[in-house]
């Protein structure tokens, strides 16, 4: 299975894109991993509500240009299901076995996804209800999806 992580908006500090790499390099036994970013919008401060909804429409369709229509679609979003590591790795590997073959996680930008990609989205997964650093929960995204791995093939992975 084919996994792409598209996210918006780049990975700016060294110690993300170290942490990053490193979890590219231990996936690659398992699975092949892409990651695309799509470019981030400015926001002004004190946007309005309806400025917002265009930032999160403009970034949502460049995100859709990644997103194939055979893909499996996990949406990261505040609304989401919240799962522990092993559901996780289990619904991963559900999808195996239903024979998926390119599974796409998303990551919007600072004020989150576009309607037009969680409609899209076939799950939406949350890791909390805290809000975290879009370059920081890519990290904490990869960890997940590399603990998953293990957890599947019966290898030690610490708690």
């Amino acid at each position: 299975m084919k996994i792409t992580i598209l996210a918006v908006g780049k990975i700016k500090e060294t110690f993300y894109r170290n942490a990053v790499a490193e979890f590219q390099k231990r996936l690659s036994r398992y699975t092949k991993l892409e990651i695309i970013e799509t470019a981030d919008e400015k926001t002004p401060d004190e946007a309005s509500e309806t400025e917002n909804r265009k930032i999160r429409e403009m970034e949502g369709e460049r995100l859709m240009k990644h997103i194939r229509a055979n893909a499996y679609v996990i949406a990261l979003a505040i609304e989401g299901k919240m799962m522990d590591s092993l559901e996780l790795s289990e619904k991963i590997r559900q999808q195996g076995v239903y024979g998926t073959s390119h599974l796409v996680f998303v990551i919007g930008g600072s004020l989150g996804l576009a309607d037009m990609v969680l409609e899209r989205a076939d799950f939406k997964l949350s890791f909390s209800k805290m809000t975290f650093p879009h370059q920081l929960m890519r990290v904490i995204l990869l960890e997940q999806i590399y603990r998953s791995y293990r957890i599947m093939n019966h290898e030690p992975y610490h708690k």
